[in-house]
């Protein structure tokens, strides 16, 4: 089958059906075999190497898989008065709820929501499993968190006897048979574009940024696309009247360094499209931590006492179950006054 398929990899203009799986021998808009919309197309198609993915409204979408009444209802993963948004599924999303929201605000926004606590054991497991179906697609797999990670695919035509783009196709496909939840992924020469486009037309999304548009992709985005661009650095270049990527394009590397430092360097590159980083698997964990949210102020030492050393064994736990050594500790407490 795969030697008929090959006699079209070559044009992707005509692209694959993201469905079937199936190569179009023309530009029609639905698959010539199935009658999908979903086909991808793209000039770089099959020369591109390096991926993104990302589960879909991740926690949101393990409990919908795990509880089908709420398929069709806003939900929400968090809880407690104080407590704040996890992950929202993309019902709630379109009534406001946003991740890191605040609970009640998110019930402002949507109070018909269903509302469930995080199970992370649960979610821990069910990303282990999506990340053992990455790695069997090459060694190359770099954890970003517990539902994303960068894929280098290069060299891996001839295990899979497919491009990298169909096979990356044909994950998400499997993902959804076999785990029962949804992923998007980007395609592109870099990591930072392979995010960027894992990004869009999400859920079950598959987007493509290659080399020769990238420049002029980037140059009409807003400066916060930039890796390490957050609100408060926008809010910086802002003030300095930097608000496009574009312009950052039209800035000598020395002036911005001049300006901002180290990200200079970095706004300057990235505002191009480029991105040296490579795909480095089994990265070591930066820290280990756990945290509660009390629904009321609590001042009694005594109870504070219990619940850190609760906090205490925990972090201890996970530290030996993962057998790491750790060498700072750090105590955080935040109060009606905290900065």
């Amino acid at each position: 089958m795969f030697a008929a398929m090959a006699a079209s990899v070559n044009n992707p203009d005509h692209g694959f059906c993201r469905d079937c799986l199936t190569f179009q021998r023309s530009e029609t808009r639905r698959c010539e075999r199935c009658g999908s919309p979903r086909l991808a197309r793209h000039p770089e198609l099959y020369r591109l190497r390096l991926a993104h993915i990302d589960c879909d409204a991740f926690y949101a979408a393990v409990e919908k898989r795990d509880n089908p009444a709420l398929k069709d209802r806003p939900l929400i993963i968090g809880g407690g008065k104080r407590g704040v948004v996890s992950t929202a599924c993309y019902i709630a999303r379109i009534n406001g709820v946003r991740s890191a929201m605040p609970m009640f605000k998110a019930l402002e926004a949507c109070p018909e929501a269903v509302v469930i606590p995080p199970d992370m054991e649960k979610y821990a497991r069910v990303g282990r499993e999506v990340r053992a179906m990455m790695q069997a697609l090459t060694p190359l797999v770099e954890p970003i968190s517990i539902d994303e990670a960068f894929l280098d695919l290069a060299g891996t035509e001839r295990l899979h006897g497919l491009p990298p783009a169909v096979v990356l196709a044909r994950f998400a496909l499997g993902v959804e048979k076999e785990i029962g939840i949804t992923v998007s992924a980007g395609l592109s020469y870099c990591k930072f574009l392979a995010k960027v486009a894992s990004d869009f037309r999400k859920p079950r999304g598959f987007s493509v940024i290659g080399e020769a548009e990238a420049s002029g992709f980037l140059a009409e985005q807003p400066v916060t696309l930039i890796w390490g661009v957050g609100k408060a650095f926008a809010a910086t270049l802002e003030r300095d009247g930097v608000r496009m990527i574009g312009q950052l394009q039209r800035m000598e590397r020395g002036d911005l360094m001049r300006r901002y430092g180290v990200m200079g360097d970095r706004l300057y590159h990235l505002s191009r499209g480029e991105d040296d980083r490579r795909v480095h698997p089994d990265q070591d964990a930066k820290s280990v931590s756990a945290e509660t949210t009390f629904d009321t102020d609590v001042a009694s030492l005594d109870e504070l006492v219990s619940v850190l050393r609760a906090l205490s064994e925990k972090v201890s736990g996970r530290l030996k179950k993962s057998g790491i050594a750790g060498r700072t500790v750090v105590l955080k407490l935040k109060t009606q006054d905290f900065k």
